[in-house]
């Protein structure tokens, strides 16, 4: 009787610096044809209902969506992919399914690594939580600059958005020499800016 697949589920977002329960390994891997972007409001954690913030999602068909965005295509969202306890599957299912609730969806996805400079798959159909566009939450592509006074401002009950940005960030230049986000990497950038902006004007005042 064939043994039964590993529980594997991919974190592109906050999962990658607040990884889930029961993990027994963890390995650094890539999704393919897809970018990672902050078009995903949130209400729940990193904003309010009134005042949503913003998250991540990935897509594979952003062309569709980026009237907004200046950046190149670029065909790869690095994360983290985790294999969880057997025993305690059920449990982390559950914990998932409700840390995801605000629009998520979730579907299975093979995750790819390079090795002496060649692609491979090294998990087939890993779990992962997608924030496809009929969801109430999807706000699509938005102006960098409007994007980025959004996650300033916003905060919510797991703390301000800004951070989860900065951490996510931090996290994806150190998961492999390979891994990169040119949009993730500006709208860092820009963030802190308006950090900078900020602090010279309350030290002015």
């Amino acid at each position: 009787m064939p043994s039964k697949a590993p529980y594997v589920v991919f974190g592109y977002g906050s999962l990658i610096f607040k990884p889930p329960p029961n993990v027994i390994s963890q390995v650094p891997g890539f999704l393919k044809g897809y970018v990672r972007r902050f078009s995903q409001k949130s209400h729940d954690h990193r904003g309010t209902p009134e005042n949503p913030g913003r998250v991540v999602t990935h897509k594979e068909d952003w062309d569709h969506f980026s009237a907004s965005d200046a950046f190149p295509d670029e065909d790869v969202v690095w994360g983290i992919a985790y294999t969880i306890n057997p025993l305690y599957e059920s449990e982390v299912r559950d914990y998932l399914d409700y840390r995801e609730k605000d629009g998520y969806t979730l579907e299975m996805l093979d995750v790819y690594t390079i090795e002496d400079g060649i692609e491979k798959v090294i998990v087939h159909n890993a779990y992962c939580y997608v924030g496809r566009p009929h969801n109430p939450s999807f706000v699509g592509s938005e102006p960098l600059g409007d994007l980025a006074d959004r996650i300033w401002r916003s905060v919510g009950p797991s703390g301000r958005n800004k951070v989860y940005l900065y951490q996510l960030a931090e996290s994806v230049r150190k998961l492999a020499p390979a891994s990169f986000d040119s949009h993730l990497f500006a709208l860092e950038d820009r963030v802190r800016e308006l950090d900078d902006k900020n602090s010279n004007e309350t030290q002015v005042q």
